[in-house]
């Protein structure tokens, strides 16, 4: 009897140590998503936990993922290609949130990572998010040429582009993207021919715009020789009514006849 009750005594206290063994917590600033019975019922087998959770039964794992601000960058430049099949590098940084309550999908899209909290959001980032970033710029770069990229503000416009299709990605994954960076290089020969064909265009502009003013000088003094022509003729009846009325202090005589204005004197 006495080694009976020992052994169930042995029984509970094995048991009691497994189930100590099998809880776990959830950090503060973190959610808790648990997955039960090996996730065999989908997505369904997956639901948001908080506090400490008993993590002891068979297929049972507790994935804690950071709800805090999370700074990532490539390690390594990506080559990208513009439409007139100029190539140049990014070297793009980002930062993200997980939506709280998205957690779930983001663990039962990406459970195959098999890591769990800090691990988990860098292996994310390294076999999803990055990849993924990728092609969309490797996408969106064909859509530009290289002059309107290296354009004043051109970049920026690519920029802009990119972080609207990166956030709508991130959205659809249970992601909110904060920042976006994509920070291009181009090689040297490629910034130095753009910098001579900016150049002959400042040129060219400065051209037009001497050729526009010569043009109104010409017609100016075309306009003054014309009066010199008609001046050096001498007075004529009609110049002598211009400087009358020029003159004229607009008030009339009480009385006078005749069809000229009476201050104008027939001259023949």
């Amino acid at each position: 009897m006495k080694k009976t009750l020992i052994a169930i005594g042995a029984v509970l206290l094995v048991g009691l140590v497994v189930m100590i063994s099998g809880c776990s917590r959830v950090k503060p600033n973190y959610v808790g998503v648990l997955m039960e019975n090996y996730g065999k019922a989908g997505k369904g087998d997956f639901s948001l936990v908080k506090g400490r959770v008993q993590t002891w039964a068979p297929g049972t794992e507790l994935f804690q993922v950071p709800l805090f601000e999370q700074r990532a960058r490539f390690e390594k430049s990506v080559g990208l290609k513009a439409a007139d099949n100029t190539q140049f590098t990014s070297s793009p940084s980002y930062s993200y949130s997980v939506i709280e309550q998205r957690a779930v999908d983001v663990v039962f899209q990406n459970k195959q990572i098999d890591n769990s909290g800090d691990e988990f959001m860098r292996s994310l980032e390294d076999n999803i998010l990055e990849p993924k970033i990728y092609d969309i710029m490797k996408e969106a770069s064909r859509k530009f040429i290289t002059d309107s990229l290296m354009a004043t503000g051109g970049s920026l416009r690519f920029e802009e582009y990119v972080q609207r299709l990166v956030a709508e990605e991130f959205e659809r994954r249970g992601l909110q993207l904060t920042t976006f960076s994509s920070q291009l290089e181009f090689s040297e020969k490629v910034t130095a021919k753009i910098d001579n064909r900016n150049e002959v265009n400042t040129n060219i502009s400065v051209l037009d715009q001497q050729i526009e003013e010569q043009k109104k000088r010409n017609e100016l003094a075309e306009l003054q020789a014309q009066e010199s022509i008609i001046r050096s003729k001498g007075i004529t009846k009609e110049i002598l009514e211009e400087m009358a009325i020029q003159k004229w202090d607009g008030k009339l005589p009480a009385t006078w006849s005749g069809s000229t204005l009476p201050f104008v004197k027939t001259v023949n």
